[in-house]
């Protein structure tokens, strides 16, 4: 019972540092899109995410490859996730009218090839980026998405 206890407070202390880590980034983004405003490219808004991200001490590494594998074969089909911050968090940035299910199912993909615990899809291009985001967790049951939250409050 101790044993399950402790388990119980680690996986407290992951959500805790996954929610912590996931807000900066979004902290990064609204400034982002204070400064910019909507109407601009996808481009420059990971251009300027990835600045505040590392001017806030953040690792981000930009357009990972993602291998994917079926049957053993290395499948060379071009996987690209905008940015992993961390070594944790997935993010995906667009600049559309409206994020589609498709956009979602990007981020789900990704969370499943990285093995990354939560994904952050911003939608740059809303008045007020709050209605623009969406955070999705992946949780290891098999290779299915247990929740996915959406951030607007």
């Amino acid at each position: 019972m101790g044993r399950d206890l402790a388990l119980s407070a680690g996986m407290r202390n992951d959500s805790l540092v996954q929610r912590s880590l996931t807000e900066r980034v979004i902290g990064c983004a609204i400034t982002v899109h204070r400064e910019t405003g909507p109407g601009l490219l996808e481009s420059v808004y990971k251009a300027c995410l990835v600045i505040e991200l590392k001017a806030r001490g953040l690792e981000v590494a930009t357009e990972c490859s993602l291998p994917l594998f079926y049957k053993g074969c290395q499948l060379e089909v071009g996987y690209r996730a905008d940015m992993i911050v961390d070594k944790a968090v997935v993010v995906e940035v667009k600049a559309v009218d409206t994020l589609a299910p498709v956009h979602q199912a990007q981020v789900i993909t990704y969370l499943k090839l990285t093995g990354c615990p939560v994904g952050l899809l911003f939608n740059f291009n809303v008045p007020m980026l709050r209605h623009g985001i969406r955070r999705v967790e992946s949780r290891a049951i098999g290779d299915g998405i247990e929740r996915q939250t959406d951030v607007r409050k």
